[in-house]
């Protein structure tokens, strides 16, 4: 497990492309790869087409997982988006951060350019991580 997220240019920007198609609803994902590298976005529907919350398809998640396994990859990180807010866990999120091990990246769509963050989430503390795109 890492406190930081390492991400190529091209698999950030299908995250926002993502997070920016979905609008005004949240986007959600997963970020996937080896140790604290992104291989791989898996962009899942947000099944309850909300501004304010969001919950995996269950089927899209399951296929993940499964293609997860296959190519060796561990889920580094849940993202989801805040069509109308600041990149940082709300209450809900809190008490949805069920993942210990995983980082959860919030991508704000307030601004023009979009503000994305990290965040492990542990018993209540929340601790921004590092996220390094190249």
């Amino acid at each position: 497990m890492s406190d930081r997220l390492c991400i190529s240019k091209n698999l950030f920007d299908e995250m926002i492309s993502h997070c920016r198609d979905t609008y005004p609803n949240e986007a959600c994902g997963i970020l996937a790869g080896k140790g604290s590298e992104v291989l791989k976005v898996y962009k899942m529907a947000n099944i309850e087409k909300s501004p304010v919350s969001y919950e995996f398809d269950s089927r899209e998640h399951i296929k993940a997982i499964r293609d997860m396994r296959e190519n060796n990859h561990t889920m580094l990180a849940i993202f989801h988006s805040h069509p109308s807010s600041p990149a940082y866990p709300s209450a809900k999120d809190m008490n949805l951060a069920f993942y210990e091990d995983c980082i959860y990246v919030i991508v704000s769509l307030i601004e023009k350019q979009p503000v994305v963050k990290g965040f492990l989430i542990r018993e209540g503390d929340i601790k921004e991580v590092g996220i390094s795109v190249s």
